[in-house]
């Protein structure tokens, strides 16, 4: 499978100059202190009962042309963060830039240009697509909503089924429940790269594929990657998956980063606590070693009631009175590659060291 994909009429998108007009070294992605909280609202009056910060004050930058790994225990806020970078729900704070220029009515990029620049692949394949509408229309559909004609728009869905690996003469005229799950979630693919987008949001794209179809989906993927020039941000459970497409990795705990590294780094030397717990969950593929597992005390708290200070600290087997009562910043650590990390253990107030961690949590 080869080729590239032609580039949409100029009423999809900028100029090329005007796209790439940050340069290589400008981040395509820059999140700060985004911020999303869930009210909780009980009885025939409404009476707030609380609220569920979902996603609490998340930072990271995203380069150009590089994958971005998001793991985490459920409800940590992965998907969350995924649907405010898409305006599919409102945030309650914090600032989003696209390559340069802030995401705002006004003053920057619009959200009907972000989709246009930005799309997302969800999980649920079947649920993606309207039943209704054959593959080609479900692939047409976004351009015919710019105005694109029928005609121009037709020839781009069957490039683009071409380019995922599905013949347009065997698959345009089908339906989606014609379909397997793993050629849906190709179609899923094609939908989003049809109109030529620069960042490709990927939430649990391959979870509900068999592990044969599943690793056809990730060598397409970053066959993609490579021959379009994309950027992805990729949202999984599978740690291994994570690994295998990620350039860097981002760990969240109850809304909060609590370390961001490159994958092999992460994966091979991590430091927060909970990030060596998540690794250490994986089953080990050589029944003859066993692995040592990092011990979590207790349950997962409330998310509607947070601990005070460092979240995880109700869990954490080193934890002191500093991570009671302030809350970690995400900083960089003294490691060769650009490695951050949000725990006391690593910082001198705190007393500990980087030493006594290991000493205490096994290798």
């Amino acid at each position: 499978m080869s080729g590239t994909v032609n580039p949409l009429p100029a009423v999809i998108h900028r100029s090329i100059e005007d796209k790439d007009r940050g340069g290589p070294r400008q981040p395509l992605l820059m999140v700060r202190g985004l911020r999303k909280a869930f009210h909780l609202r009980k009885g025939w009056f409404g009476r707030s009962q609380g609220s569920l910060k979902a996603v609490d004050g998340v930072d990271f930058e995203l380069a150009k042309q590089e994958t971005l790994g998001i793991v985490g225990e459920s409800g940590c806020g992965k998907s969350t963060v995924a649907r405010l970078l898409m305006h599919l729900m409102s945030k309650d704070g914090g600032e989003i830039v696209f390559d340069g220029d802030p995401v705002a009515p006004v003053s920057g990029i619009g959200v009907a240009e972000l989709r246009r620049q930005m799309q997302m692949v969800f999980q649920d394949s079947f649920a993606s697509l309207n039943p209704r509408m054959t593959i080609e229309e479900n692939l047409t559909f976004g351009l015919r909503s710019q105005h694109v004609q029928a005609r121009v728009a037709t020839g781009k869905a069957h490039e683009i089924l071409g380019l995922v690996g599905l013949s347009p003469a065997t698959f345009a005229q089908r339906y989606p429940h014609e379909l397997s799950g793993g050629q849906r979630q190709r179609v899923n693919i094609a939908r989003a790269l049809i109109m030529s987008p620069r960042l490709v949001i990927l939430d649990e794209s391959v979870s509900a594929l068999d592990k044969s179809v599943e690793a056809q989906v990730l060598n397409l993927l970053r066959s993609l990657k490579q021959s379009l020039g994309l950027t992805y941000i990729f949202i999984s459970h599978d740690l291994n998956v994570v690994r295998y497409i990620s350039d860097r990795v981002m760990v969240m705990y109850l809304g909060k980063v609590v370390e961001v590294g490159a994958v092999d780094e992460l994966f091979d030397r991590p430091l927060h606590p909970y990030t060596r717990a998540l690794l250490d969950s994986r089953p080990s593929m050589n029944p003859a070693e066993r692995r040592v597992r990092v011990a979590l005390k207790g349950d997962p708290p409330n998310p509607i009631d947070p601990p005070s200070g460092c979240r995880f600290r109700t869990r954490c087997p080193i934890a002191d009175s500093v991570c009671e009562r302030e809350e970690p910043a995400l900083e960089a650590a003294e490691t060769e590659h650009a490695h951050q990390v949000a725990c006391f253990a690593l910082k001198p107030r705190s007393g500990h060291r980087l030493a006594q961690q290991r000493e205490v949590l096994p290798a």
